[in-house]
């Protein structure tokens, strides 16, 4: 049989290269045994060629069954395919044939194949290789002579990199690969198809068939067509049912056309770049070296204020007594929700080491423990000027509230 002939047999419309290959092959294919994979976007017709395969075959008078494997549930998937032996699980009240028990001699068609479960998968390549499987909750090994074809729109190479497909199956299906080609790839086909659905809806609800202006003609072959055939089918019936003038213009084709890609042009994506802004953890490290070197100035403050005995109260600088999230706007919602004291005792400043303090005077070093001392004198005098007020004590001392009361467990003031 030749291509044309195939056409119109199975209702295919279109003249394209492409679609014509694919059928070719279809035919090639038929009369052997081979297992054949078709793939193809969703809505070009993939399940026409399961079916031509079958009716060219030695097989044609043998059962021929179709299976969305995408539409039966992960737990029940093999109990389709296999079969199940009474009382195997909950529910099973009796023994039950699986599809490639039942389409023994014929051939099977397994749509959206790659929607298999892993350890289907495993099943069905037993099958593909011995033709041999066992029913769910049977250890009898049943035999079945049963042609597999499988159809799928998935990258199943990009499925078997994320580990949702099995490498060795995909090769065992793939012996003979059809792909069908997307409606945009025959754009000559597609007012032919238009043609065809609306001559079909006029029939069926019985009504003048539309047709197209030619800048309607262009429009509908430079649309990008996502759903492909499916989609136009839609289309047209839409237009059938609602447009009472019967001849369709550009204007009324592009209202039921989605605003998105309207037309089939070069996209231009604007790429994010990874550095265009700096992360919020490189903004945390900042506020905490910017903190870091807050209080390395508030402890020379501090040996200031002690070398001048004859102030009682120490003059802290205004910018000092405000608290980060004054000083630091911009940083504020990461400060509150950061635990910087533990982060700040990891960080080292260019300037000092862990546990080491800057001050003026060098011999200032000698005297750390009677520094913390007169540290302790001054946490004790702002708690009492503000009457035990932690947070108005800390801004005076120009530390935070959490600081302070750190300082307070550690100092162990009442």
């Amino acid at each position: 049989m030749d291509i044309q002939a195939i056409k119109q047999r199975f209702g295919i419309i279109g003249n394209s290269n492409a679609l014509e290959r694919a059928i070719d092959i279809a035919r090639q294919v038929s009369p052997t045994d081979i297992t054949v994979l078709v793939t193809g976007e969703s809505g070009v017709g993939k399940e026409n060629f399961p079916q031509i395969i079958h009716q060219l075959s030695a097989r044609k008078h043998g059962p021929y069954i179709a299976v969305n494997c995408g539409a039966i549930p992960e737990g029940t998937i093999d109990s389709e395919l296999f079969g199940h032996e009474k009382g195997s699980f909950t529910g099973a009240h009796e023994a039950r044939k699986g599809y490639f028990e039942v389409a023994n001699g014929g051939t099977i068609f397994l749509d959206e194949v790659a929607e298999l479960p892993l350890s289907t998968q495993v099943r069905l390549l037993r099958v593909l290789e011995t033709g041999e499987f066992m029913r769910v909750g049977s250890s009898k090994v049943i035999k079945s002579n049963v042609r597999v074809v499988a159809a799928t729109n998935v990258d199943i190479p990009e499925a078997i990199d994320q580990g949702k497909f099995r490498q060795d199956l995909y090769y065992r299906l793939n012996t003979v690969p059809i792909n069908v080609p997307p409606l945009r790839e025959r754009k000559e086909d597609i007012p032919l198809l238009f043609r065809k659905f609306a001559v079909d809806f006029a029939e069926k609800y019985r009504m003048p068939s539309l047709e197209l202006e030619e800048d309607a003609r262009r429009l509908l072959m430079n649309y990008r067509w996502q759903g492909n055939i499916r989609q136009l089918k839609n289309i047209t019936e839409q237009i059938s049912i609602i447009e009472e003038f019967r001849v369709v213009s550009g204007a009324v084709l592009a209202k039921y056309l989605p605003d998105s890609q309207r037309r089939e042009l070069p996209m231009l994506y604007k790429k994010e770049d990874a550095f265009s802004g700096p992360s919020e953890r490189e903004l945390l490290y900042k506020v905490l070296f910017d903190m870091k070197r807050d209080i390395n100035d508030l402890k020379k403050l501090v040996v200031d204020i002690m070398d001048h005995t004859e102030m009682p109260t120490p003059s802290i600088k205004p910018e000092a007594t405000q608290n980060l999230s004054t000083l630091y706007p911009e940083y504020k919602e990461i400060i509150h929700n950061q635990d910087l004291d533990e982060e700040l005792n990891n960080i080292h400043t260019p300037m000092t080491k862990p546990g080491e303090i800057t001050f003026h005077h060098s011999e200032i070093i000698e005297e750390e423990l009677s520094l913390e001392k007169k540290q302790m004198d001054l946490i004790k005098r702002a708690l009492d000027k503000h009457k035990g007020k932690r947070k108005q004590a800390a801004n005076e001392l120009g530390i935070s509230e959490r600081t302070l009361y750190r300082k307070i467990k550690e100092y162990n003031i009442e």
